[in-house]
C-alpha cells in the first residue's frame, strides 16, 4: 500500500514543526542521533524521506508534543489522548490566546499574500502551510492547558 501524497505532506509539516520545536536541524539531529542534512531531508516537500519512528519519537520526547504521532494516528483515523492532562497546573490562557490570535492573523495575512494575483503556488501554499503548522502547535498547547483549567475545577467541585 503506498501513502497518498497528502498524507506524506502532513507528515513532513509535522516533521517541519517538530525540528523548529526542538531548536532547528542541528539539535534536533543530535537529539535524534542524525546529520542534519538527514533532518533537512526528513522535512523537505521535495524529498521522498520520510522521518524514521525512532527520530520522531526522540524528538516528541525532547519536547512533549506528539506532533508526528498525531498526524500518524489521524491518518488511521484514531485520536491521541493525553493521560496526563488532568496533572497539569492552569496556565496563562491570557497568553495562550493571544498567541493564537497572533498566529491565525499570520496565517490569513499570507493567504491574503498568496491569493492576491488569484493564483496559489507551491510555494505560497508551503509558506502558508508553514504558519498554518505553528498555529496547530500553538493551539494543541492551548488546548492542553484548557483541559488542566477544566480538570482542576472538576477537581475542586468533586
Amino acid at each position: 500500500m503506498s501513502i497518498p501524497e497528502t498524507s506524506i505532506l502532513r507528515i513532513k509539516a509535522a516533521t517541519r514543526d517538530l525540528v523548529k520545536v526542538c531548536g532547528g536541524v542541528v539539535r534536533a539531529g543530535e537529539i535524534a542521533l542524525l546529520s542534519k542534512s538527514e533532518i533537512s531531508r526528513f522535512q523537505a516537500p521535495g524529498s521522498p524521506d520520510l522521518i524514521t519512528i525512532p527520530a520522531a519519537l526522540a524528538l516528541e520526547a525532547d519536547c512533549g508534543l506528539p506532533l508526528v504521532t498525531q498526524v500518524m494516528a489521524d491518518m488511521s483515523g484514531r485520536r491521541l489522548t493525553d493521560p496526563e492532562a488532568e496533572e497539569r497546573q492552569q496556565a496563562c490562557l491570557a497568553s495562550d490566546i493571544s498567541e493564537t490570535l497572533r498566529k491565525s492573523a499570520e496565517v490569513m495575512t499570507a493567504y491574503a499574500s498568496a491569493i492576491a494575483d488569484g493564483v496559489v503556488t507551491a510555494a505560497e501554499a508551503e509558506a502558508i502551510d508553514r504558519v498554518a503548522g505553528e498555529l496547530g502547535t500553538n493551539v494543541l498547547s492551548m488546548r492542553r492547558n484548557l483541559a488542566a483549567v477544566k480538570a482542576s475545577n472538576i477537581r475542586a467541585a468533586g
